[in-house]
């Protein structure tokens, strides 16, 4: 199987500054179908890919099942690598992992297929991007995260999308309960150029409640008003999907 997508290249705008330990994420994302595909890619997960990756990279990982996304059933895997050249390699790595050879074996046995399909990114970190962390301890519930991409008619227009967000949104967000855990743009991709940032809440509810209180901050009215006014319509298609961290995953 493939951990992720083919390509090379950098963010556009800005990838993490060198004091940054994870510069880059895969992001993969297996399109299901009811049966026994979800329960088998579950266990292949957590009993060979993931102790291959950590033999392999060291770096976090976040697994994620579909709550609301454009193909369910759906399992995400986002992994954090600190330069291109290890997220690049890391096929060569784990396919040289003889415990990992076995796991994929044993997972591709069966009626079915493994999967329906695979869509793969690659993510350059912004530079003001927190990184994704590796939990010290398991949660007792795991959390929601939801997916956000917003698509940028020009290279132009991303520039003053993460201007924006940089500067007055990201205050805006943080006292509004809205706390990313990475911002991105599509290195190696689909709808690029864009914005891709993936924010954690503890239940459906307290998203609800943190964006209902971010929409309606006077300062967020004012701030997008004066974007529009200066840039246009910096982001003209926004796709959101809601995710469940596993309670295996090495991060949620």
């Amino acid at each position: 199987m493939s951990f992720l997508a083919a390509g090379a290249g950098a963010s556009a705008f800005g990838a993490a500054s060198p004091d940054k330990h994870i510069r880059f994420y895969s992001a993969d994302f297996f399109n299901l179908k009811n049966g026994t595909q979800p329960a088998r890619i579950h266990e292949h997960i957590r009993n060979g890919m993931l102790p291959a990756l950590k033999r392999a990279l060291g770096g976090p990982a976040l697994v994620m099942e579909a709550l609301v996304a454009p193909h369910m059933p759906q399992v995400a895997v986002f992994i954090g690598g600190k330069t291109f050249e290890d997220l690049w390699n890391i096929n060569t790595r784990v396919g040289a992992d003889g415990e990992y050879r076995k796991a994929q074996t044993a997972w591709e046995q069966g009626d079915e297929p493994a999967y329906e399909s695979l869509n793969s990114m690659i993510l350059g970190a912004t530079r003001y991007s927190p990184e994704l962390a590796v939990d010290k301890e398991p949660r007792k519930t795991p959390r929601i995260f939801e997916l956000r991409v917003y698509h940028s008619p020009t290279w132009r227009q991303l520039a003053a999308l993460h201007e924006r967000v940089a500067g007055p949104e990201i205050q805006i967000f943080h006292r509004s309960g809205i706390l990313p855990v990475l911002y991105t743009s599509t290195v190696v991709g689909p709808n690029m150029p864009n914005l891709t940032y993936l924010i954690p809440f503890d239940s459906l509810d307290a998203r609800e409640k943190a964006w209902a209180k971010f929409g309606a901050d006077p300062e967020w009215i004012k701030v997008r008003k004066e974007s529009i006014d200066k840039h246009g319509q910096i982001s003209s298609i926004m796709q959101i999907s809601l995710y469940r961290a596993m309670a295996y995953s090495p991060a949620g």
